[in-house]
C-alpha cells in the first residue's frame, strides 16, 4: 500500500468551477496530490479501463475518484458501477460528490458500491468548508494500489 502523498485524486464533474473550488480546497489543508480532471463519466471510464488515445490508469498507483453524478455521456452513477463491477478496480476509492440529496440516489450510489457520499452545499463558503474536511480525511486514510492489466 502506498502512502496518501502518492495518491492521484481524480476529480469527474462538468461544472468546472466546482472542479477548481475542489482543487483550490485541497491544496489549502496542504494536499498536493496530483490531479486528473474529467468534465464526464466516459472520459473516467475510458481512462480507468485503459480505452481510446487519452491518458490511461497506471498499474501500481493509488487513486481515489471524487465523481458527480449529473455528468454528460455517461453519468457518475453508471461510472460508479462499471468501476466498482471490475475485479480489478473495486477497491477503488470512490466518493460521489453531487448536489443530489435524493435519499433514492444516496441509497443507490451505496448499494453499488460508493464509499462515501457528499452533497455539496449550495453555499460557497459552505462548500468550500466541506472540501476541507474531506482533504483532512483524504491526508489520513491509507488508499491501496490499483494493479491489473484491463
Amino acid at each position: 500500500m502506498r502512502m496518501t502523498q502518492e495518491l492521484v485524486i481524480i476529480i469527474a464533474d462538468d461544472d468546472v468551477g466546482h472542479a477548481r473550488l475542489i482543487e483550490k480546497n485541497l491544496a489549502r489543508v496542504g494536499l498536493n496530490n496530483p490531479i486528473l480532471r474529467f468534465s464526464n463519466g466516459q472520459d473516467v471510464l475510458d481512462f480507468m479501463f485503459r480505452r481510446g488515445p487519452g491518458p490511461h490508469r497506471v498499474s501500481g498507483t493509488a487513486y481515489l475518484v471524487l465523481l458527480d453524478i449529473r455528468m454528460p455521456k455517461v453519468d457518475g452513477v453508471e461510472t460508479l458501477r462499471q468501476i466498482k463491477q471490475d475485479a480489478h478496480l473495486r477497491t477503488l476509492p470512490i466518493i460521489m460528490l453531487t448536489t443530489t440529496d435524493d435519499p433514492r440516489e444516496i441509497e443507490r450510489c451505496h448499494s453499488l458500491g460508493c464509499n462515501s457520499y457528499l452533497v455539496k452545499p449550495v453555499d460557497y463558503d459552505k462548500f468550500a468548508e466541506a472540501i476541507k474536511l474531506l482533504g483532512m480525511f483524504v491526508s489520513l486514510v491509507k488508499i491501496p494500489e490499483v494493479h491489473g492489466e484491463v
